[in-house]
């Protein structure tokens, strides 16, 4: 009898374990049907909504159409309201041909600066003869004492150099960036909600607000500002977008294909040049050039953009996200912002720097070489960084200690029930004059208001306390995104109740009103899903307010524009005491 070596049974090693198939696999053979499994991209990556084809069926429109307008849609759509919006906004743009409210300062502060480096001092009866000679005045050589960055006014300048010192010429770029402002709102709205139609929504409510159509059409910073906080977020955005698909994609399937968190290759995997997030920093560093209250607004998106990495990593399965940013994100993220708005800010003052340190340059510049000469550490610094930083300082104590009394100026608690707005110009023609019917019987009112559109700002206190529920109690990043946006821009003014300020320093956030009323009349629509009827309520509820916003903006339209209007139709606009 012959021994051999005992053979190897491979009956139940052919295998290994994770090549196996899963319980729910042997029991497909006697009719199991599981769940569909989660793919944790579609959680990194969410997919963009998209009409039904029922609905296309509907309204008999064919399939191949239909694709190609979903196809086209998410920048038809966004182009068509910001057509909308540039037609408002550039019709009549030099009326009324008036230097309406604090354009008696940026629009002469914009003119010195492209051409002598630096804002001037003008006489103060100059204005008539701006608008008599069509700006063909000669600028003064002496340095004027300004309170507000260059970055605003060379915008605003650079609309005068192209269309001439005149006021198309200086509202020209304002109205344009409010115009692109609407386009950029399309677009964020769009990849927040993954809806074309919300995003378009968010955008057409802004195109038809009073107070971004009459800052679109004042050579005002806020304006300029705005466009350039509205920009930093939407680069943001796409920033987390990007970064989430990087991280999705390196996310491995499992054997049936699906891919699941991976704590490994969440809390290792790098997502290299971001240049999104520079292009962030660059805009937030314009921000700040324009006014300092854009610091405010770098520290938040700072924050929310870590805030967002570390989401990120959770979601895709790491179980020390805080740890895994601090690692391999936190530094990048400073680098990328910070010093890039710090630098951006300090090369706006290139043409300040550049003048003469002699007494014939800029304010200030030759304080270095003067009054601050001396002292012991002095030579570890150049003059023009000791200069400029002297100059910034007294800006500084000029803004704290701002405190002279204004018929316009209002407390931030009353910004979003449009408590107080500012009238930019007002004037009584006689019937038959500037606009007024010969028929009136008395004066008529000519006005300039920066007046929201009140059922849009009204509906919005309502828009912010349900992102707020939706943020505290639904964990929704979209709804903490708008909020902390508004934040950024709103709570500030708190600190300064004793300043005088003014309502139409809330153009900065209002985007984001925008944003959170276009989500709040999603959630009226009805989440997909939702029964037919439902969906028809929810639709005509959201469609009367959509429609009741509109109106309301026609119907205060001549306060928007300077249009002359019987002294009664003036009086029934003047819904609130405080208007007037």
């Amino acid at each position: 009898m012959t021994s051999t070596a005992p053979s190897t049974d491979t009956r139940h090693s052919a295998s290994s374990p994770e090549q196996r198939p899963s319980w729910q696999q042997r029991l497909r053979r006697y009719g199991y049907t599981a769940k569909p499994r989660s793919d944790v991209r579609d959680r990194l990556v969410p997919p963009y909504t998209e009409p039904s084809p029922r609905l296309w069926a509907t309204l008999g429109v064919p399939p191949a159409l239909s694709d190609r307008i979903n196809r086209w849609s998410g920048w038809g759509g966004p182009l068509l309201v910001t057509l909308l919006a540039g037609l408002l906004r550039f019709w009549d743009l030099g009326n009324p041909k008036r230097v309406m409210f604090d354009e008696t300062y940026y629009a002469k502060d914009a003119w010195g600066l492209i051409h002598r480096g630096f804002e001037v001092n003008w006489d103060k009866n100059v204005n008539d003869l701006i608008l008599k000679s069509d700006g063909n005045v000669p600028i003064p050589s002496d340095p004027a004492y300004v309170v507000h960055p260059p970055v605003g006014k060379y915008m605003i300048g650079l609309g005068e150099w192209m269309f001439g010192f005149n006021p198309f010429g200086w509202r020209f770029m304002t109205a344009l960036l409010g115009t692109l402002s609407v386009l950029i709102l399309c677009r964020i709205g769009r990849r927040l909600f993954r809806s074309t139609f919300l995003g378009c929504l968010a955008g057409t409510l802004m195109a038809v607000d009073g107070l971004a159509f009459v800052m679109s059409r004042t050579s005002l910073l806020d304006g300029v500002l705005q466009f350039f906080v509205l920009a930093a977020f939407g680069c943001l955005i796409i920033d987390r977008d990007k970064a989430r698909e990087r991280l999705a994609a390196a996310l491995p399937p499992d054997a049936d294909g699906v891919v699941r968190p991976d704590a490994h290759v969440a809390e290792t995997t790098r997502f290299g040049f971001r240049p999104w997030r520079w292009a962030a920093g660059l805009m937030l560093g314009l921000a700040i050039g324009t006014k300092w209250n854009g610091l405010y607004i770098l520290v938040a998106f700072c924050v929310m953009a870590v805030l967002w990495d570390v989401g990120t990593r959770k979601v895709a399965g790491a179980r020390h996200p805080y740890e895994a940013v601090i690692k391999r994100d936190l530094g990048w993220a400073f680098l990328a912002t910070v010093p890039v708005a710090i630098f951006t800010y300090i090369l706006s003052w290139t043409a300040w720097i550049l003048s003469p340190s002699d007494g014939t340059g800029g304010y200030y510049r030759n304080w270095a070489a003067t009054e601050g000469k001396g002292g012991s550490w002095t030579w570890l610094f150049p003059d023009w960084l000791r200069s400029l930083w002297h100059y910034e300082h007294a800006v500084y104590e000029f803004h704290v200690n701002l405190h002279s009394p204004h018929n316009y100026q209002s407390n931030p608690w009353s910004w979003l029930v449009l408590g107080r707005p500012v009238s930019f110009f007002y004037e009584s023609p006689a019937p038959g004059k500037d606009g007024c019917p010969t028929d009136a019987g008395e004066q008529c009112a000519r006005e300039v208001l920066a007046l929201g559109t009140p059922l849009l700002w009204w509906a919005s206190c309502f828009a912010v306390l349900y992102v707020l529920w939706r943020w505290l109690f639904r964990r929704d990043w979209r709804a903490g995104a708008i909020a902390g946006a508004i934040a950024a821009g709103y709570l500030p003014w708190f600190m300064y109740q004793e300043r005088t300020i003014f309502f139409f320093y809330a153009i900065v956030f209002l985007p984001f009103l925008c944003l959170a009323v276009a989500m709040m009349i999603g959630a009226i629509v009805g989440p997909p899903g939702s029964s037919e009827r439902r969906r028809v309520a929810g639709a005509a509820g959201a469609g009367v307010l959509v429609l009741l916003i509109a109106w309301n903006f026609i119907y205060f339209w001549p306060l928007y524009t300077g249009t002359a209007i019987p002294l009664d139709s003036w009086r029934s606009r003047m819904w609130l005491d405080t208007w007037v």
